[in-house]
């Protein structure tokens, strides 16, 4: 069952790459938008979208009857399951809205998120005490749905910045949005760099004292440079260009800021490389490729926050507060994931009072919706492997 698990979720991928392929062709037509071959590209990409849909529904099912628990303990399948909901939240709107060129956006960000997933342990585990119980489902696959669809107000809204900001010229605008392209292409990069080093078949270990004062090997995959604190080298290999601060807790703490700072690095480079290739930045090489309305651009990422706010509270928020009552007799800790939970409600109940109230459309929403979303991966990125606390079980 876990090998058709597995066949199931690369079959989901290659058919996501291939409705990518079609949403692209479908803005081909530069004279008529709503020509026929557009909307027949259009439907074909759709199509393909819901079949991936349905494939990666059927990984989700299949990983599930393997394990005997919902698919969603650890960092590997949270974040497959956070790509999954995405899809179904652009198929949802993109139903609503029927526009393409969301689809030319949106399915490559599914799919970095996807590919992202895979570079983690994707071994099937027990679950550990902490999770046993029906609450794992319930909270985390709200809290995923919830940041599925506020995902697309970041596609919507990053989409709108790059047609409307004069690229022409460099601004702080051009840079911001450069930056957050930047982080798009610092996936890319992480995950290139690990299949390379995976495929060399890397591996650097260390022995190290684990929280019960016993010794214990950690074993790192790519080349060290944030080195295990207080960690002895069990091999020849280069040794670590800075030890890990030690307020960073766990025994994999400086395994996970290692992959984190190779994804920077790696990111950079291939960046660099895009800037030589196009000769230009990569959001005024984007710009005239962007033919979607900003009205209808400024709606759907204004729906997507509508319904994704209210899903997101009701599990990172209330439904995590009363497992956290069973688990550890409290509703709330501070936890560095239930501080960033909270920081991603407040911002986005901001959004909505300005939005609301202020009458905050256009550029500044834009602007809201893609910070929003850099929260959100900061919580599943860098907290998951940086500031590692009770939730971190990557």
């Amino acid at each position: 069952m876990a090998e058709i698990s597995s066949t199931l979720l690369y079959g989901a991928f290659i058919i996501y790459l291939f409705a990518t392929l079609f949403f692209a062709m479908s803005l081909s037509d530069k004279k008529h938008e709503k020509a026929a071959h557009t909307q027949k590209w259009g439907k074909i990409g759709f199509i393909t979208s819901c079949v991936g849909f349905a494939a990666q529904l059927g990984y989700f099912i299949t990983r599930w009857i393997a394990s005997g628990h919902a698919p969603v303990s650890n960092l590997f399948e949270f974040t497959t399951f956070f790509g999954m909901m995405m899809v179904l939240a652009f198929i949802i709107l993109y139903a609503i809205y029927r526009t393409n060129g969301l689809g030319v956006f949106a399915m490559p960000v599914a799919l970095l998120v996807i590919a992202y997933a895979s570079m983690f342990p994707k071994d099937i585990s027990p679950l550990i005490p902490a999770l046993q119980s029906d609450w794992l489902k319930i909270h985390v696959t709200t809290a995923a749905l919830g940041e599925g669809i506020l995902a697309i107000s970041f596609v919507s809204g990053l989409i709108y910045l790059i047609r409307t900001v004069d690229q022409s010229i460099s601004s702080k605008k051009t840079m911001w949005i450069e930056i957050v392209l930047y982080t798009l292409v610092s996936v890319v990069g992480f995950i290139v760099i690990s299949a390379a080093f995976k495929g060399l078949g890397y591996e650097a270990s260390f022995e190290i004292m684990n929280d019960q004062n016993q010794p214990e090997k950690i074993v790192y995959e790519m080349p060290v440079i944030a080195g295990p604190a207080n960690g002895e080298p069990l091999d020849d290999s280069f040794g670590p260009v800075f030890s890990t601060p030690s307020w960073m807790n766990g025994v994999d703490a400086s395994i996970k800021l290692n992959t984190f700072i190779w994804s920077l690095l790696s990111g950079a480079v291939l960046y660099g490389l895009l800037r030589v290739i196009l000769r230009k930045r990569i959001g005024a090489a984007l710009q005239p490729k962007v033919k979607i309305k900003s009205e209808l651009l400024d709606e759907i990422s204004y729906r997507a926050v509508a319904i994704g706010f209210p899903i997101f509270t009701l599990g990172a928020l209330i439904f995590a507060m009363i497992w956290a009552q069973e688990a550890w007799s409290r509703f709330w800790g501070w936890d560095p994931k239930e501080v960033w939970a909270l920081i991603t409600f407040l911002f986005y109940a901001a959004y909505l009072h300005f939005r609301l109230s202020r009458g905050w459309h256009g550029e500044k929403s834009a602007w809201l919706c893609v910070l929003g979303f850099w929260i959100i991966t900061f919580n599943l990125i860098a907290v998951n492997l940086v500031l590692v606390g009770l939730h971190s079980y990557a």
